[in-house]
């Protein structure tokens, strides 16, 4: 079975563990073997940035360190064992940002990648480059090799100006606690959709929504040229998982996110955005798992509910084994 999966970090990540667990995949430190199945994991690259003069690419990076064995596990990003010599150099000089930092290990990625950007290879064959240290029995294709650059429009905590600012620095120096006024994919609209996705979604048996960020994450693909065309496009079911739980995001400030969008932080509600494939003229939906004790009814899109807390990777497979079962039905 080929399978597509739509992704963004952290929860993305997790959850395409738990797709390599459902298809019976070598797990994390197994040695590689052959398998009739094929994941292709398309990435979101609005939360990239270029800081200290090195392109960082967190999602991608979150991904492959994940899936490779290298992740911080109490973190869910970031290296394991990680030291932290040079932010604290950088910090002893005064060098902005002091708010986003970079740890010595997670820097040798980013020095290859930038060295390779600047070289002339596109963001994709870098990436290729890159999993071949990490092995992560994964395909990840950013959706595009142009860059793209989420930012948000707040007012500046301390003068009250409008302010726009990108994503990260709203994230993490903010903790999305500003709210948002607009969030936006900037780049995106001049950008390219990377060929091997357009090829992988034309391919696909199956296409998974990964319960990621629906505005930052998720948004960001579809707000690709060529993108959304191809989703639906493509000959595969498509099934969504969701990302809230009881009104409350998995993970992640997702809810101030959708605040931003004037979309309610609920099952049905992420899924009317995202639509029905069926009967919307821009949807992407035929099918959406929401947790047990949520619901939702969105025409044309057949809903199931399923436990959707990915405590293990074992939990998180029965969430993929359900999303397989639904798009059967859907299909």
């Amino acid at each position: 079975m080929k399978v597509v999966v739509l992704v963004g970090g952290v929860g993305g990540a997790r959850f395409l563990l738990g797709v390599k667990a459902a298809l019976g995949m070598p797990a994390v430190g197994e040695p590689e073997q052959p398998s009739e199945h094929e994941v292709t994991a398309v990435v979101n690259v609005g939360d990239d940035i270029w800081l200290h003069g090195l392109r960082v690419c967190p999602d991608l990076d979150t991904c492959m360190y994940t899936l490779g064995g290298g992740i911080d596990p109490d973190k869910g990003w970031g290296r394991q064992d990680e030291t932290w010599s040079v932010k604290e150099e950088l910090a002893a000089y005064g060098a902005d940002p002091t708010w986003f930092g970079l740890g010595d290990r997670d820097i040798a990625t980013h020095l290859v990648r930038s060295r390779m950007l600047r070289a002339g290879y596109p963001l994709s064959a870098v990436t290729e480059a890159l999993c071949d240290r990490w092995r992560p029995g994964v395909r990840l294709l950013p959706v595009t090799d142009d860059r793209v650059e989420t930012h948000v429009a707040i007012e500046d905590p301390e003068t009250g100006d409008p302010r726009a600012v990108h994503f990260q620095e709203w994230w993490v120096r903010y903790q999305a606690k500003p709210p948002a006024h607009a969030i936006v994919p900037v780049g995106a609209e001049e950008a390219e959709l990377c060929e091997p996705v357009r090829n992988a979604l034309a391919e696909a048996d199956v296409v998974l929504v990964a319960p990621s960020n629906p505005v930052v994450s998720i948004g960001t693909l579809l707000a690709v040229p060529g993108f959304r065309e191809a989703l639906r496009n493509s000959p595969a079911p498509v099934v969504g998982l969701s990302p809230i739980i009881g009104g409350r995001p998995l993970r992640g400030m997702a809810d101030a996110c959708l605040a931003a969008i004037g979309v309610d932080s609920t099952a049905e509600a992420v899924a009317r955005h995202y639509g029905s494939r069926k009967q919307d003229s821009t949807g992407i939906l035929d099918g959406w798992l929401v947790h047990t004790d949520d619901s939702a009814t969105v025409p044309g899109v057949q809903v199931r509910s399923v436990p959707l807390l990915m405590s293990d990777v074992a939990a998180t497979a029965e969430m993929a084994k359900a999303a397989f079962d639904l798009a059967e039905q859907a299909g």
